[in-house]
C-alpha cells in the first residue's frame, strides 16, 4: 500500500496507536456504509463535526454537569494577538473562568496591561510574552516558557495578524510578504510549536481565529484574503492528518464576521478615507464567546459566527460570480468612512513595528454600530455548506 511507505510525522501514544489500528481494521464495506450514512445524514452529521452556527450561551448550557465542571478547571492557554481586539476579548473571557494564560503580541506595554487586567479578572496566572509570531524560533521560545512557567499546554489560540488596506497594485512586494508571514505563517508557527508538545501527550486543542474572508475574498483586502485562504486550506489538510493519526489533539477554525476592533486605527492603509469594517459590525465580546466555545468543543471542524458570515459563505457557494459583481460595486464604499481621513498611525501602519504603545483594549471606533442586537449567533444552518 502506498500509505505503508509514508512516514508518520505524528508521535502516537499507546491509546492513539490503538485507535488508529482499530480504524485500519474496518472492512471496506463498512466504510462505504458509513460514508453513505454521512451523505444521507449530512445535517445531523454536520452538527457534530462540520461547524454549526450556534449561540455559545445556549450551547454551553447543554454541556452535562460533570463535563462542564471539568472544562472549568484551570487550563494552560496561549493566545496570540492578545493585546487588543478579538484576542484581548478572548483573554478577558478565559481570565474570568480562571485559566492560566500566556499572552503573546509585539507591543510590550499593551501586553503587560492586558496581563494585569487578566489577573484582576480572575486568571490563575497571566504571563506576558512579547514576540513576533512570524519568527518561528521566537514562537518556539514562547511555547517553551509557557510550559515551564504555567504547565503543559491545553489550548493554543492563533489570532495575531496584520494587513494592508489598498488595491493590490498599490501593495509593495515586501509588504505583501510581511502580511503573509504574520497572518499566515504566524499561525503555522504557533500550531507547530503547540503540536510538538500536545501530540506526545495525546491532549490539546488549537483554535485558528479565521474570517468569512477565508472563503470569500474582498476588494481592498487582497493580501489579507490570500492569507486567510491559505490558513483555511492548510488547516483542513492538518485536520485530516490529525484524524488519520488517531490522536485526540484537535484543530478547529472560527470564521468571524466584521468585528469592531482597534485595527482600523493603525493597520497600513492607502485608501483616500479612513478604513472601517463592512457592516453589519459585531462587538469583540461576541467573537470571543465563539472562540471560547471552540476551545470547549474542538471536534467541530469550524464555526461560522454571525448571520453575515453564514449569508456571505452561502452566497459565495451558490453564486460566486454574482457576489463578485456585488462586492465590486459596494465594497469600496463600505470599507471607508466617508469624509474622514485616515489617522496618522494608519498611514505608517503596524507591519514592521507594533501598533500604538497605549492600551487599546478590544473595542474599536464603531461601538455605536456593534449593538447587542446585532450580536446573535443564528441557527441558520446546522452544517457547513460546501
Amino acid at each position: 500500500m502506498a500509505g505503508s511507505t509514508t512516514p508518520d510525522a505524528f508521535p502516537l501514544t499507546a491509546r492513539a496507536a490503538a485507535r488508529q489500528a482499530a480504524a485500519a481494521r474496518l472492512p471496506g464495506a463498512a466504510l462505504g456504509v458509513a460514508a453513505g450514512a454521512v451523505a444521507l445524514g449530512a445535517v445531523a452529521a454536520g452538527r457534530a463535526a462540520a461547524g454549526a452556527v450556534l449561540d455559545p450561551r445556549r450551547a454551553r448550557s447543554r454541556v452535562p454537569g460533570a463535563e462542564r465542571d471539568r472544562k472549568r478547571e484551570p487550563r494552560t492557554v496561549v493566545v496570540t494577538g492578545a493585546s487588543a481586539g478579538v484576542g484581548r476579548a478572548v483573554v478577558r473571557r478565559l481570565a474570568a473562568r480562571g485559566d492560566r494564560l500566556a499572552l503573546v503580541a509585539r507591543g510590550e506595554e499593551a501586553l503587560e496591561t492586558a496581563a494585569r487586567e487578566a489577573l484582576e479578572l480572575g486568571a490563575a496566572e497571566a504571563l506576558a510574552l512579547p514576540a513576533d509570531t512570524s519568527d518561528a524560533e521566537a514562537v518556539e521560545a514562547v511555547a517553551e516558557r509557557a510550559e515551564n512557567e504555567l504547565g503543559p499546554l491545553d489550548v493554543w489560540i492563533n489570532d495575531a495578524f496584520s494587513t494592508v488596506f489598498a488595491p493590490f497594485t498599490l501593495i509593495e512586494p515586501d509588504e505583501f510578504a510581511r502580511v503573509t508571514e504574520v497572518t499566515y505563517l504566524g499561525y503555522v508557527n504557533g500550531t507547530r510549536a503547540a503540536l510538538r508538545r500536545m501530540l506526545p501527550r495525546d491532549h490539546g486543542t488549537v483554535v485558528q481565529v479565521g474570517s468569512a474572508i477565508a472563503y470569500r475574498g474582498i476588494p481592498l483586502q487582497s493580501v489579507y484574503s490570500g492569507a486567510k485562504h491559505a490558513i483555511q486550506g492548510w488547516n483542513e489538510a492538518l485536520r485530516c492528518e490529525l484524524l488519520h493519526s488517531g490522536t485526540t489533539v484537535r484543530t478547529t477554525m472560527v470564521q468571524l464576521p466584521a468585528v469592531n476592533t482597534p485595527q482600523f486605527r493603525w493597520v497600513l492603509t492607502r485608501l483616500p478615507h479612513a478604513a472601517r469594517p463592512v457592516p453589519p459590525v459585531y462587538p469583540p465580546e461576541f467573537a470571543a464567546r465563539a472562540v471560547e466555545l471552540a476551545t470547549d468543543r474542538p471536534n467541530r471542524r469550524e464555526y461560522w459566527v454571525g448571520a453575515s458570515t453564514v449569508g456571505t459563505l452561502i452566497a459565495n457557494a451558490v453564486a460566486p460570480g454574482l457576489l463578485d459583481r456585488y462586492l465590486a460595486r459596494t465594497a469600496y464604499d463600505s470599507q471607508q468612512v466617508e469624509g474622514e481621513a485616515a489617522p496618522p498611525e494608519a498611514l505608517r501602519g503596524n507591519l514592521w513595528e507594533p501598533g500604538p504603545t497605549r492600551d487599546s483594549g478590544p473595542e474599536g471606533d464603531f461601538t455605536a454600530e456593534s449593538s447587542p442586537s446585532a450580536a446573535r449567533l443564528t441557527r441558520l444552518l446546522p452544517w457547513r455548506f460546501r
